[in-house]
């Protein structure tokens, strides 16, 4: 998979890329990412992307031409291409929508907003779609691409580890993940949950998904409104006192 990054801060991610699992998924060629600096696009000497909008108003604007320079370009190196504007204004992210992008065939150009946005011509001519990753306001839209890139990556098949690691990611199943052990068995007076020990993969996986429902609950109650049981989940649940406050059954998830 492709992303290329348009922003006219560069530098802004080269370091995020020489780390972890996404460096090993460039290195493995799993992705490529591709960052263009948008004032190699401007018209003028001084490099100009931003100008004060037309109206007047407080801060500036990013100017159409060098971001559509920058995109067309882009768009030429791609076989197909998705280009998503990092925006306030634009759907929420979460992994629904990570994992919709992480089985397209498309490169995703991923547009940097700064100041007070992009010329809305831009917005309306150039871009497939808006992108939010939460509400509040960066400085820019480049930690924005950053987030996208890592939660798309890691879920491209080969890029973890573990086969299984993204299937039982918090939120991949509707919900919270479950609590998590490692050595030693006893920490500070602490144990490790005895089924953890036991060596039965069957408890210790009913023992997974009943903590993982009542984490759920405790922490994140909303997400259960999205989550169905089937009978067999909800008496797994019973056995291991985790109670909803309902007894329907519905779609069991995959």
């Amino acid at each position: 998979m492709r992303f290329h990054v348009l922003t006219i801060f560069p530098e802004f991610l080269e370091s995020p890329l020489k780390e972890g699992i996404i460096r090993r998924a460039l290195q493995g060629g799993s992705i490529e990412v591709h960052l263009s600096n948008i004032r190699d696009f401007a018209l003028d000497k001084h490099s100009m992307t931003d100008d004060r909008p037309f109206g007047g108003g407080e801060g500036m604007v990013m100017k159409p031409e060098p971001l559509a320079a920058a995109i067309r370009k882009a768009r030429a190196q791609c076989a197909d291409s998705h280009v998503v504007l990092l925006s306030p204004q634009g759907r929420k992210y979460d992994q629904d929508v990570a994992a919709e992008l992480a089985r397209s065939e498309k490169d995703l150009i991923l547009v940097c907003g700064r100041y007070e946005g992009v010329d809305e011509r831009i917005r309306q001519n150039f871009i497939d779609e808006e992108i939010s990753i939460g509400d509040y306001i960066l400085t820019g839209g480049e930690l924005a691409a950053m987030v996208i890139i890592d939660s798309v990556t890691r879920l491209l098949p080969g890029v973890l580890g573990c086969a299984g690691s993204a299937e039982y990611d918090t939120f991949s199943r509707g919900g919270l993940k479950f609590p998590q052990y490692t050595r030693p068995s006893v920490f500070e007076g602490h144990p490790v949950p005895e089924v953890l020990l036991s060596g039965d993969h069957e408890k210790i996986s009913n023992w997974r998904f009943a903590a993982a429902v009542q984490m759920t609950k405790e922490k994140r109650p909303d997400l259960l409104a999205d989550m169905a049981f089937s009978n067999e989940q909800l008496q797994v649940l019973a056995d291991h006192g985790v109670f909803l406050g309902y007894t329907g059954t519905g779609k069991e998830k995959n």
